[in-house]
């Protein structure tokens, strides 16, 4: 069975509830006993709405050859048409197609969308002369043909953001499949490895059989702290950004110190330096700032000076908490520290292989979350991330 191209056109017009009033009209005001609007391509004709009073014979979906239309000139052209009398009229008295279709009057107005593209023909035809070449006549037609031009703009502008939103729903749906397969599917089985090796590792072992297990810790907690960052990052896009559960926190020494603690297990060829002095408690959420410490120190491990240390500073001064990791080695160019926060960006001379380029960025939002600030400052003699709230926090300080 074939598929009518235009059948979606016809739809379009069937779908503008005041199609049958603009026809009424129409005929009403000019006393003509047909009006119709019609798609016209180079090639076809195609009746999309008709008012039939004089017997014509067209209804919606049927066709004329455009060839015998003065409506193909009007596309031509993108000029109005009004003739009173075919008869006395000095353009159109021998024109064929008057007297193909059999009228004396008639008139016609190419139906454009705001953005200039041509549908078709709102016309009018009658085998009686009627007196149409007049300012109120045309400009009614005008603004009718203007009227059903932005109701087919606005149909398709519709449609354009339904298949939008479609698309955005799916995927989110993605997106929440991919969060569920991480956060059961590959943490879990991470987990079980974390233990099986933290069990070994305190077994009597040779010093070879120690250094493969070490590694083999370094690659899980690299491959969770990734895991981490990519949930926070499809959560963050679904939702909208990092949620906290905020607390006064009078131990955060101790719980960054945790973090610190274990990156030294983690990497016990590299030396961590820890100065915290937290004078007053931080009303933050504390496993977030855990894991933005986690993210600066594993970047600070990743990319600063092999031989050199990374020094961990934290303190409660002046009403802030500030947190500071430093490194040492090159510095890194300024149209990089552009770019080091936003998602998936990396450094200058940092290849694929050493991460998704998530963990600044999650420790920037993370940041933000708790209406604070992640700044960098990187010089040849140090790099130094630092993080700075209020103590209040961000919930006390919305309230």
């Amino acid at each position: 069975m074939a598929i009518n191209p235009f059948a979606e056109d016809l739809a379009a017009v069937a779908r503008i509830d005041i199609v049958p009033m603009i026809l009424d009209v129409v005929c009403r005001a000019t006393g003509m006993g047909f009006s119709a609007i019609a798609r016209v391509t180079e090639d076809r004709w195609i009746a999309c709405a008709v008012r039939d009073e004089i017997n014509f014979g067209l209804k919606p979906g049927g066709e004329l050859d455009v060839r015998t239309t003065i409506c193909n000139e009007i596309r031509q052209s993108g000029q109005f048409v009004v003739i009173d009398h075919v008869s006395r009229d000095n353009i159109f008295h021998d024109h064929p197609t008057p007297k193909l279709y059999g009228f004396e009057s008639y008139i016609s107005v190419p139906i454009s969308t705001p953005d200039g593209r041509f549908f078709g023909t709102l016309c009018a035809i009658d085998p009686r002369p009627v007196q149409l070449n007049r300012p109120e006549t045309v400009g009614m037609f005008k603004l009718l043909a203007d009227l059903i031009g932005f109701h087919l703009d606005t149909q398709d502008r519709i449609a354009a953001c339904e298949a939008a939103l479609a698309t955005a729903q799916r995927a989110t749906d993605l997106r929440e499949q991919v969060i569920a397969v991480l956060g059961h599917d590959l943490r879990n089985p991470l987990a079980s490895v974390d233990a099986g090796v933290r069990t070994l590792l305190r077994t009597p072992l040779d010093a070879n059989s120690t250094a493969v297990l070490g590694l083999m810790r370094k690659s899980v907690v690299r491959m969770a702290g990734l895991v981490d960052n990519v949930l926070d990052f499809a959560r963050g896009q679904i939702g909208g950004g990092i949620r906290l559960d905020c607390t006064l926190n009078t131990e955060l020494a101790a719980i960054l110190g945790d973090v610190i603690s274990e990156l030294r297990a983690v990497w016990p060829d590299r030396v961590i330096i820890d100065d915290l002095a937290l004078d007053h408690p931080v009303r933050c959420d504390s496993g977030r700032i855990q894991q933005l410490l986690s993210n600066l120190v594993a970047n600070a491990l990743a990319h600063g000076d092999p031989n050199g240390p990374v020094r961990v500073e934290a303190r409660t001064d002046g009403g802030n908490f500030e947190l500071s990791v430093v490194n040492h080695g090159a510095a890194i160019p300024a149209d990089s520290t552009k770019r080091l926060f936003e998602a998936f960006a990396r450094g200058a001379g940092r290849s694929s292989g050493e991460g998704l380029g998530l963990g600044l960025y999650i420790a920037s939002e993370i940041a933000r979350a708790h209406a604070g600030a992640l700044d960098l400052v990187s010089t040849e003699e140090e790099t130094r991330f630092t993080f700075r709230m209020a103590l209040t926090g961000p919930l006390e300080a919305v309230d």
